[in-house]
């Protein structure tokens, strides 16, 4: 009973669409002459219908095709923009990196010019003062002399008295006496004229001496000053790396040897040493010698510690440390990070260093090995095509393979890993003490 009525009741509403429907869509019909035969063939409403929904469905599945094609077009121009613009900054990155290099080599042979100036200085200073030594033992020779003049003077002046004294007795021979006495204060104002002469020599020395020491006391504090900026800067420098290295981790005592238990065993009695010319500047050429070479034997391990990331865009996937496992959701420890990305991106080199393994390695699927020194190794696994082979040296940031999915793995990304004297390191340390580097 209640069916029939709800048949009842769609009844005209059904009748009152097909007639809209036989309105919109009449009846038509198409003439097929077949030589001498004619044929019609009838297209109702239905058929019409139909057709029209499938053209309004074509229509609307190509401008939605279209419009998602305008944008994804659009999102992967800004996506290429953006690696680009990245690419130029870590290029203009590594140009200051070098001008900053080339400022410190300019700086360093300067401190060798000064150097080699003021080495000649102490020396010219040392002659100087040998001349000075030379002058005071003439004055004291001249002085010596100037009192043995004064001695025969007043001998002479006793002689005279006598003279006179036996002037009447002897008048026979005064005249032969003055004239040994004119002789004999001829020869003394002689000698009081050298002896003038002598002591006016002798200040004009002293003084020159003097001059000398003024001048050269100038030039040490300069050269003074100028050994203290560069100790200054390179302390600075030396700092600066070594804040680095403990960002990124790193014990900076594992990369500097200290001094050996023989460089370190000293002693004997104090005996003071006198005080030589150019001792202080020598002193602080020594202390500034040793930290440059302290600063070099940082540059050096800096260059072989991979401070950048391996990919030039990437997202994490998985940090660190303890985690759930992908696949079967357990607690496991993940030595590395995983940085995902689209299948086949570069994947670069953070250090130069040389390649130990390349090939296939388990669970690890397709991966790469490399050996930067000082104990550092950095691991690249899941890579769908590797570009390098073993025992090949690779330059920093070298492209050496292709993001995939190879081995153990649920999609495309890249397994990277930093060990250090055999320890594994949290990779992204190091990524953000690069970070620090670039924006010093």
């Amino acid at each position: 009973m209640i069916g029939n009525i709800g048949k009842t009741d769609t009844q005209p509403i059904l009748k009152t669409i097909r007639a809209r429907l036989k309105r919109i869509y009449p009846e038509r019909q198409i003439v097929v002459r077949t030589r001498e035969r004619v044929s019609y063939l009838h297209i109702t409403y239905v058929p019409q219908f139909i057709a029209t929904l499938m053209l309004i469905a074509a229509t609307g599945w190509i401008g939605f095709s279209s419009v998602s094609y305008m944008l994804n077009d659009r999102i992967i121009s800004a996506k290429n923009g953006q690696i680009v613009n990245a690419r130029m900054a870590y290029k203009g990155l590594l140009d200051e990196v070098s001008a900053y290099q080339n400022k410190f080599i300019s700086i360093t042979r300067e401190l060798e010019e000064n150097h080699s100036l003021m080495l000649s200085l102490v020396e010219q200073n040392t002659e100087l003062q040998q001349n000075l030594s030379s002058v005071a033992q003439e004055l004291k020779v001249t002085e010596a002399d100037r009192h043995s003049v004064i001695q025969t003077r007043e001998r002479l002046k006793n002689n005279l008295g006598e003279i006179q004294e036996n002037l009447h007795s002897l008048t026979s021979k005064n005249f032969l006496l003055r004239d040994n006495l004119d002789s004999t204060e001829s020869d003394l104002q002689i000698a009081l004229s050298e002896r003038n002469n002598a002591l006016d020599e002798s200040d004009r020395m002293t003084n020159y001496a003097s001059d000398l020491e003024g001048r050269l006391s100038s030039l040490q504090m300069a050269q003074l000053e100028s050994i203290s900026d560069l100790t200054t800067r390179t302390d600075n420098n030396i700092s600066n790396l070594k804040r680095v290295i403990s960002i990124a981790g790193l014990d900076i005592a594992d990369f500097i040897d200290g001094p050996t238990q023989d460089e370190t065993g000293q002693g004997g009695p104090f005996i003071a040493m006198p005080d030589m010319p150019g001792e202080e500047l020598k002193s602080r050429l020594t202390v500034l010698d040793n930290k440059l070479e302290h600063l070099e034997i940082l540059q050096k391990t800096m260059q072989r510690i991979p401070f950048v990331s391996p990919l030039t865009a990437y997202y994490m996937t998985s940090k660190y440390g303890k985690r759930h496992d992908p696949l079967n959701n357990k607690w496991s420890m993940h030595y590395g990070v995983d940085l995902g990305g689209t299948n086949k991106t570069p994947v670069y080199s953070t250090a130069p260093g040389k390649v130990t393994y390349a090939g296939k390695k388990g669970k690890y699927g397709n991966m790469i090995e490399i050996t930067h020194g000082e104990g550092i190794i950095t691991r690249f696994a899941h890579l769908n095509k590797i570009l390098v082979k073993k025992g090949q040296e690779i330059e920093f940031y070298e492209k050496i393979g292709l993001l995939g999915s190879t081995g153990r793995s649920t999609g495309p990304h890249l397994h990277y890993e930093v060990v250090v004297a055999g320890k594994p390191m949290d990779p992204m340390n190091f990524i953000k003490a690069g970070r620090y580097v670039f924006q010093e």
